[in-house]
């Protein structure tokens, strides 16, 4: 029951979305509106926040850097193998296997075994290093090819995602997030980041739902798109026993691994990749991939409250 009250909420909104689309409630340039503002000028506030409050926890520094290296090692793995997974959407599928959907799906579902925890930090941090700082680079410059190395450079420096988490990092290793929320300013700016971000996940959410199409050319290399990011990220789970012993035998941390591994692929991830598509079907593509995820974790997620917690 704890799963289903989990994602019942996100696939409402995929549905909702999905709905809406069908239905003809909202046009395209409705929700193209809707995602300017989601992706354009919320989504920054949210990556600053996540930036400027991130606990750094030094005593899982290796296991952070392991994280980050797996998700970059992904995006390789992902255009080696894009002959097999589909080399229509070879430009942009390799980034699916390189972050995973924790705020909406995985730290939700693992909450729900342990209650309290932070044994996820490393995940968070390894995710918002990838996803909106290396990933943007990346992106950029494939986005740019045939331009200067100078026009390259300006549109990674000015890319909003880099910003964004460059300015959070700052002001975190600075101290200055500490001196703010001590000072008398603090709740003011708690309770600003929380109206700004809010509604970030289930616009999100909303998006992807309504962008979702799936047709007979599509399913194929979804489904072995899925099928490498199960068989990778096993892989990556069976080395986590091998380079961290005594971290895997806590029952708690082990449960983190396992249920984060093998969630979708982070919602934020889509805005960020999206200048790599061509037309709506790689959108569509893109969008469809985590919520058919959803059905893979959900049966992670029930193994490991039968056989682990």
């Amino acid at each position: 029951m704890a799963a289903v009250t989990t994602l019942f909420p996100v696939l409402f909104m995929l549905i909702l979305g999905f709905v809406s689309k069908r239905r003809g409630w909202v046009a395209d340039e409705q929700k193209s509106g809707v995602s300017g503002v989601v992706f354009k000028v919320l989504f920054p506030i949210m990556i600053f926040n996540l930036a400027a409050t991130a606990e750094i926890d030094s005593s899982k520094i290796a296991v952070v850097g392991f994280a980050f290296a797996v998700y970059i090692a992904g995006i390789f793995l992902g255009r080696l193998v894009s002959p097999f997974t589909g080399k229509k959407y070879a430009k942009f599928s390799p980034y699916l296997l390189s972050s995973e959907e924790g705020g909406s799906v995985a730290l939700p579902l693992y909450l729900s075994i342990v209650g309290q925890s932070s044994n996820t930090v490393f995940f968070d941090l390894a995710g918002t290093a990838a996803c909106f700082i290396v990933i943007p680079i990346m992106v950029a410059r494939e986005g740019s090819k045939g331009a200067s190395g100078k026009d390259i450079l300006l549109s990674v420096v000015t890319n909003s995602f880099i910003v964004a988490v460059t300015l959070g990092l700052v002001v975190n290793l600075s101290g200055l997030y500490g001196a703010l929320i001590a000072s008398p300013f603090g709740e003011m700016y708690t309770k600003t980041a929380t109206m700004a971000t809010q509604s970030i996940g289930p616009m999100i959410l909303y998006c992807l739902g309504y962008d979702f199409k799936i047709d007979r050319e599509t399913i194929a290399p979804l489904a072995k798109l899925a099928l490498v990011k199960t068989v990778y990220f096993g892989i990556v789970i069976g080395l986590f026993f091998l380079l961290f012993p005594a971290l895997m035998a806590d029952r708690i941390f082990m449960m983190a691994v396992i249920i984060y591994l093998m969630s979708p692929s982070g919602a934020g991830l889509v805005p960020v990749i999206s200048p790599l598509f061509k037309d709506e079907d790689d959108a569509a593509f893109a969008s469809a991939f985590i919520p058919l995820y959803l059905v893979i974790t959900l049966i992670v997620y029930t193994c490991v409250v039968i056989f682990i917690a």
